[in-house]
């Protein structure tokens, strides 16, 4: 495509709703018109804001042939919509919900972003801002961490979708005006993780990564992506991008370990858990995960004597992890020492009770130990939940 035609452009647009009533989909290719006459971009057909068909049309054409552009009006409306974008950017309201992000009061925050578009409906910095404050509203309240290493409830998924949704809209509205940087688009696809939509987090923080190769976040991020899709190859690669432009990131070399793990190349996978353990040796704040997912490998080996020591210093460092209790009570019962297993269980189902496999593990070490009423009751409770959809555990 050389140039804009004076009479009408059949293009493809990235943007489609999600479900009826719900946000927008980045992404997703559907076919409208629109044309240029003079120096307005006019929109024809119907579907989500045809308006936006034309601004990308626009931007694509640009981007192929900046010279070819015909009209000085065009041009000149283009630079006044940067023009206009850099003022609305640096407007005092949006520095101040900023700052109050930044002091952890989100409600503020998003009430003053949200009095802020009243007036600049057409501020895409205002958008993109608001976006961000919704995701953090999701992060804000998150799973109970406790629980982290188990699906979240029905209620936890509703509030995160609910959200994620919303964050998108804000996002897409904010393109309707103008390019989302690296960042917007590494929210976005924050937001389809938590919408459990790993194809189009893929693509989200693939662009970002092309934009900002420096960013070792996004490449840490995309690998992740990558490693819940089951694509361990290219997380491997995903995670040794991250530590070049990161090196010594623990968490990039702890989730290298379970991308290893998951090839089945067990030597790596252990040799990784460690080096993540060794290099966080002299930290004030430690993180457990290392010590959870070295402890759980040497367990899924049968070595309970060499995976004790390891779940043991995991569950020294917070937070109280329903998963530490639940692999030592593995490794206390393989063990035969009932009695450890049955407390390391008894606290993994109060931090986690709507799992069902908890309560079945825990039914079986009470009937090991004669404890026959009390096994009636948790494996009840086991087919109850199994019934109900109960969050069972998922890989970690």
């Amino acid at each position: 495509m050389g140039r804009i035609p004076q009479t009408s452009l059949r293009i493809r647009r990235p943007y489609r709703a999600l479900a009826s009533g719900s946000a927008p989909r980045w992404g997703a290719e559907e076919a409208g018109d629109c044309r240029v006459s003079g120096h307005l971009i006019v929109a024809e057909g119907s579907g989500f804001n045809a308006r936006l068909r034309c601004w990308i049309a626009l931007f694509v054409a640009s981007l192929i042939s900046w010279a070819s552009l015909t009209g000085a009006p065009l041009r000149a409306s283009w630079r006044q919509s940067e023009a206009a974008d850099k003022q609305a950017a640096s407007a005092p309201e949006l520095a101040q919900a900023r700052s109050l992000l930044e002091d952890g009061q989100i409600a503020q925050a998003e009430a003053a972003i949200r009095d802020f578009l009243k007036a600049h409906a057409d501020s895409a910095d205002g958008h993109f801002l608001l976006g961000f404050i919704l995701f953090r509203e999701i992060q804000a309240r998150g799973a109970d961490i406790s629980r982290r290493s188990y699906p979240p409830s029905a209620a936890e998924a509703d509030f995160r979708g609910a959200k994620a949704k919303e964050s998108l809209a804000e996002f897409t509205e904010g393109a309707r005006h103008h390019v989302p940087r690296a960042f917007d688009l590494k929210i976005v696809a924050f937001d389809y993780i938590m919408l459990s939509d790993y194809n189009d987090a893929d693509k989200w923080l693939t662009r970002a990564s092309e934009m900002d190769p420096a960013d070792f976040d996004i490449w840490y991020n995309l690998a992740r992506t990558k490693y819940s899709e089951n694509r361990f190859e290219e997380a491997i690669q995903g995670f040794q991008k991250c530590l070049t432009l990161d090196p010594k990131n623990e968490k990039a070399e702890n989730n290298l370990g379970l991308t290893f793990a998951g090839l089945g190349r067990t030597d790596d996978a252990i040799a990784a858990y460690k080096q993540a353990i060794a290099w966080q040796a002299d930290a004030p704040q430690k993180d457990n995960e290392p010590f959870l997912n070295l402890g759980s490998l040497l367990l899924d080996l049968d070595q309970p004597k060499e995976a004790l020591g390891y779940l043991l210093e995991a569950k020294s460092i917070p937070p109280d992890d329903a998963k530490i209790h639940e692999r030592l009570g593995k490794a206390y019962s393989h063990l035969d020492q009932l009695p450890q297993a049955q407390a390391e269980l008894e606290r993994a189902a109060a931090l986690a009770p709507t799992v069902a496999s908890l309560h079945f593990m825990l039914g079986q070490v009470y009937r090991r130990e004669g404890m026959m009423e009390k096994a009636t009751a948790e494996l009840q409770r086991a087919d109850e939940l199994n019934g109900s959809h109960s969050s069972d555990a998922a890989p970690h």
